[in-house]
Formats: C-alpha cells, structure tokens, sequence
C-alpha cells in the first residue's frame, strides 16, 4: 500500500498541480494586495466611497432590536473584487504571454495514411 501511495504522490501530474496550487496561493496574495492596498484607495479617491457594505436593504427588525436585512453592499463589494482581480489577472498574463511567448509547435510527422501509403509501395516495390 505504500508503494502505492509512493507511485501516487510521484506521479507527475500530482507534482504539477501541487506546484500549481502553492503558486495560485502566492498569486491570489499578490493580487488580493493589489486589489485592496492599491486600486480600492484609488477608487475610494476618485468616487468618494471605496467600500459599499454600508447598502443594505432593511427587513425589519431582530429580536435584540439590531436591524436586520439583505447585505447587497457585501454581494457588490464581491462583485467588485471580482471583477478587478480578475482584470488584474487578465493584465498580468498578458504581459507574462508578451515576456515569454509560447514555443512554437513541432513540426508535424508523417500521418497514418502517408505511412501506409509507403508500407504499401514498399510491399509492391519487394513483390
């Protein structure tokens, strides 16, 4: 069973995605600390208000008097982060696919019917 797990764990593709995880980790960091230590203050500057939690939607009332209700200024602050990690995101792949182009692919071989094709002239070249 531990040879298992061995061969398991050591597959490359589990390698990779750990890899990947850590890394989306480190990165979800960076752009969160984008998001809130540089572009929200520069939304707050610009319109005045950087955070909506304050909108809510009154339903009354609970039992210890606190207002109670629908928080639609949470959804759009969510709303909001979204779309500027992900514009963010989008900005720095961008640049990241400009610094590092992809390979180009390799040159395809031979297809299954180009061989055939010279299996059989080879057979009635011999024959």
């Amino acid at each position: 069973m531990l040879k298992e797990l061995k061969a398991f764990l050591l597959r490359g593709n589990v390698v990779d995605l750990a890899v990947g995880v850590v890394i989306g980790a480190a990165f979800s960091a960076i752009t969160n600390s984008l998001v809130a230590d540089i572009i929200t203050p520069l939304i707050g500057a610009i319109f005045g208000k950087p955070d909506f939690s304050a909108l809510v939607i009154q339903l009354g009332q609970d039992a210890d008097g606190k207002p109670k209700g629908i928080m639609v200024g949470n959804f759009l602050n969510a709303v909001v982060n979204f779309l500027i990690v992900g514009t963010a995101l989008f900005f720095v792949i961008k640049a990241m696919n400009r610094l590092f182009p992809p390979p180009a692919p390799a040159p395809a071989g031979p297809t299954d019917v180009d061989l055939l094709t010279e299996i059989r002239d080879l057979l009635k070249k011999e024959a």
